[in-house]
């Protein structure tokens, strides 16, 4: 398969994994353009992987985690009022998600390992040992962090719970 043919398969797909990871449409574009660069660059590895979705996969996540720790050096401000994180948006139409801002801002919350294995599990239905090969560890680890990841989202799913009952009372 040819490198065009390839890229115009994959990109849609891509970019939605990308928008759920960064939880930003268009960070998610930069890190799938860059991943394709360097995928267009490399092309005769990734054509050879046993499955070169699964490695682009993985070139979006490294591409992720460069930007998260680049961005984080560069511009981390402290806010004093975070009550505007806990204000509710407009429901999800579909019933699944109350509030999209609240989950990314659970999401942030994850090590980027944790984050990537859920959005990888959850949003693309991946099983563990192509998460594990996304992210280049072992299957066990895969499923570690998805556990401490999703018992991590419980217990700030409760505690948001209780906040908003504390505002209503």
């Amino acid at each position: 398969m040819q490198f065009e043919e390839f890229s115009r398969e994959q990109l849609p797909g891509l970019v939605r994994f990308a928008a759920v990871l960064t939880g930003d449409r268009e960070l998610a574009q930069d890190v799938v353009q860059d991943a394709l660069v360097r995928a267009h660059q490399g092309w005769r590895r990734v054509a050879a992987a046993d499955r070169p979705d699964l490695y682009l996969r993985k070139m979006v996540v490294n591409g992720y985690v460069g930007w998260r720790r680049r961005w984080y050096q560069r511009s981390v401000h402290a806010t004093a009022d975070v009550s505007r994180f806990h204000q509710p948006t407009a429901p999800d139409p579909a019933g699944r998600i109350a509030d999209a801002d609240q989950l990314t801002g659970l999401l942030a919350q994850l090590s980027r390992a944790q984050k990537a294995s859920i959005v990888l599990r959850f949003y693309e239905d991946r099983d563990d040992d192509e998460i594990a090969e996304v992210l280049g560890c072992a299957p066990g680890t895969v499923r570690s962090h998805i556990s401490r990841g999703l018992g991590l989202l419980r217990v700030q799913l409760h505690e948001s719970r209780l906040d908003e009952g504390k505002e209503s009372v």
